[in-house]
């Protein structure tokens, strides 16, 4: 089985960057993590409450009688 080098890595890197731009890589590396915990935690069973979503949007406070 090949081994991928630090030259294959900075390769595949640059093209990540290129398709999903700088903003959107944060938002796909706290994704990634997420999976790879819940998938870690499936592995060994573990029963866990699941944890608030942090991604939802904040209300907007509206003008008026309170």
């Amino acid at each position: 089985m090949p081994r991928i080098g630090p030259t294959e890595l900075i390769i595949i890197l640059f093209i990540i960057l290129i398709i999903f731009g700088a903003g959107r890589l944060p938002e796909i590396g706290s994704a990634l993590g997420r999976g790879i915990r819940e998938f870690r935690k499936g592995q060994s069973g573990e029963e866990a409450p699941e944890e608030p979503d942090t991604t939802a949007r904040p209300r907007r406070k509206t003008k008026g009688k309170a």
